[in-house]
């Protein structure tokens, strides 16, 4: 039996999705990171930006644009979400109809500033009633005191697969008494406010197998401090995903967030000495396992597939 069978049984799979989410808001930049993802292969998601990242007063034309691209031959993967405007904006049922038509070529929709659990729930009638074709997945920026006292439920929403922390919104919401250090490194990995936030949201996803998305990290130029604070991210507080907002910041998110080869040969070793012993307890390199650690080195092998990485043929087909 495949071990998503046999792992997970009376549980809800936990979602996987691509270690990195790359935002871009302007025709040059969509190009350029459909270009990008068609090089390295479906490591990343794109998430076309309608809201904070683009331009305003445009708003239908750039909807258009995100749908004609959604359905183009450059979208190889089909790993291609969309941030549409915030529930309460005028253009977000135009946003939401016009890209939703692509909706068999779209990953996910992302809503931004819900204050509520109750936000969320009507944001989601409202995104299947424009696109009855297809359930679209969702994912929820956590931007507000609001919607971070109702992660949990947010997060045990079906459709919901990702909860993404918005830095800058919430730091704003607080009106300077958050300093702007905050909203960048090492700031917001020590000031408390924030660091609460980021662990609630995380804790939220793992409570109910789904995928918390880090925020962005403002420093363009020296990389080091891009996959350091990718690391700090996973290593500290939990996180499997993170936003990248400029090219060059992709692969180093992808490789701080990879699972190390070493890793990868444990879960193989592992995995494969299960299956031989139809999942139940193996002894390996002197350390008892069953099925509770075998679902951590299944979660290892996902990781590593989705990030691009060699998988052992000897579980090539459980990744």
């Amino acid at each position: 039996m495949h071990p998503s069978e046999v792992l997970f049984q009376g549980t809800r799979q936990p979602v996987s999705l691509p270690v990195c989410d790359h935002y871009a808001g302007s025709e040059k930049l969509m190009r350029k990171s459909l270009a990008l993802q068609q090089e390295l292969g479906p490591v990343f998601d794109i998430t076309f930006d309608c809201e904070d990242g683009a331009a305003a007063g445009n708003e239908e034309a750039h909807a258009r644009l995100v749908a004609s691209l959604l359905g183009s031959e450059d979208n190889r993967f089909n790993r291609i979400g969309a941030r549409v405007h915030d529930l309460r904006h005028p253009s977000f049922a135009q946003d939401v109809a016009i890209i939703g038509a692509q909706a068999e070529r779209l990953a996910y929709f992302v809503l931004p500033k819900p204050d509520s659990l109750a936000e969320v729930e009507e944001a989601l009638a409202a995104i299947n009633r424009l696109v009855p074709q297809r359930q679209v997945p969702l994912h929820v920026l956590i931007e507000s005191y609001g919607a971070l006292r109702d992660a949990e439920r947010i997060a045990a929403l079906p459709q919901v697969e990702c909860l993404s922390f918005g830095i800058m919104d919430f730091v704003s919401a607080h009106y300077g008494a958050i300093p702007a250090s905050a909203m960048r490194s090492p700031g917001q990995f020590s000031h408390p406010l924030v660091q609460r936030a980021k662990v609630e949201i995380a804790a939220a996803c793992h409570a109910h197998g789904k995928v918390p998305s880090h925020s962005v990290t403002t420093e363009i130029r020296d990389l080091s401090v891009v996959a350091d604070d990718a690391r700090r991210a996973a290593g500290e507080l939990g996180y499997t995903r993170m936003w990248s907002i400029h090219p060059n910041q992709i692969k180093p998110i992808v490789a701080a967030l990879a699972p190390s080869m070493e890793d990868v040969a444990d879960a193989a070793a592992i995995l494969a000495a299960a299956r031989d012993a139809q999942w139940g307890p193996i002894q390996h390199q002197g350390t008892l396992h069953d099925r509770a650690s075998y679902r951590y080195y299944w979660t290892v092998l996902q990781r590593a597939r989705r990030s691009g990485l060699d998988v052992p043929a000897s579980v090539a087909d459980m990744a």
